[in-house]
């Protein structure tokens, strides 16, 4: 079996020599009565489900902090319930937030036409147990939707949001802000967003749980 060459970059799945490969069809299928969430990439699911207590937090307080800064015009924010494929690569995924500036347009494979193609923006919240997925293989593929104009990757151990906007040459430009007191402008979107309030009562004191 040919493997992606940055296959190794995705959480941990099944092992078993004999498991059967899932097409994006079967996998919809899957998705419609599944009572848990999960992603696909070449053949394969895995289950993103669980977290922790701050990781939600932050993921509300980055929805609502974003939506009402963008009320009134034309882009529009959606939970982690709006899935997404990256026609490139074809992992298809749930990003903790995503922003669509114009129509959303969806996946011919999916026949509830309920995945999604074209994000102007995208969020994720890291966790200790997916942050290499998020750094490689996920940001990989987002990197190249072709519309795309910016993905943040923010941390819940600390007041940090990294920021990476494409420019026009396509290259990525990164920023960061560090900071409880700090702000970070998102420009295709012509927000600015104040960490303190996207981590709101978020308790860097609390532990972890394992596998968040």
């Amino acid at each position: 079996m040919t493997k992606h060459p940055i296959r190794g970059k995705v959480p941990a799945m099944s092992t078993a020599e004999d498991r059967s490969r899932i097409t994006p069809q079967e996998y919809y299928r899957l998705e419609a009565v599944a009572a848990e969430k999960s992603d696909w990439f070449d053949g394969e699911m895995f289950n993103m489900a669980g977290g922790t207590t701050n990781h939600s937090r932050i993921k509300g307080n980055l929805f609502f902090a974003v939506r009402k800064r963008l009320a009134g015009g034309p882009c529009e924010p959606l939970d982690s319930d709006q899935r997404l494929v990256i026609q490139e690569t074809g992992l298809r995924t749930y990003p903790d937030l995503s922003v669509y500036c114009g129509p959303i347009e969806y996946d011919e494979e999916d026949a509830t036409g309920q995945t999604a193609i074209n994000p102007t923006a995208l969020f994720e919240v890291l966790s200790d147990s997916t942050e290499a997925y998020d750094r490689g293989l996920k940001a990989d593929s987002f990197r190249r939707i072709p519309g795309l104009r910016a993905y943040a990757l923010l941390s819940q151990h600390t007041p940090h949001i990294e920021l990476y906007e494409r420019q026009e040459d396509g290259s990525w430009r990164y920023t960061e802000e560090r900071g409880i007191e700090s702000e970070i402008a998102i420009s295709c979107l012509g927000v600015t967003l104040p960490l303190r309030e996207v981590y709101e009562r978020v308790d860097f004191r609390s532990p972890v749980n394992p596998g968040s």
